[in-house]
């Protein structure tokens, strides 16, 4: 049921927002550090309901691989 609804989030935060689909990792990863923090995952709502299932490796960070599972 969780793979289920990390799924449909997936899919409705690829599609439901164009202006999420053209801004690319550079673009929330302010600090430019090589990782979207949670605090920067706050600037997108979609983004940071869905952070701690993007965060595979479970370290509070997006790696550039883990962000783009929803593009």
């Amino acid at each position: 049921m969780k793979t289920l609804h990390k799924t449909l989030a997936l899919i409705a935060l690829a599609s439901s927002s164009a202006a999420f689909a053209a801004v690319d990792f550079d673009s929330f990863d302010t600090d430019g550090d090589g990782v979207i923090s949670q605090a920067e995952a706050q600037t997108n709502k979609q983004l940071a309901q869905l952070f701690d299932d993007l965060d595979l490796d479970g370290n509070g960070e997006l790696s550039k691989e883990e962000f783009a599972t929803v593009q």
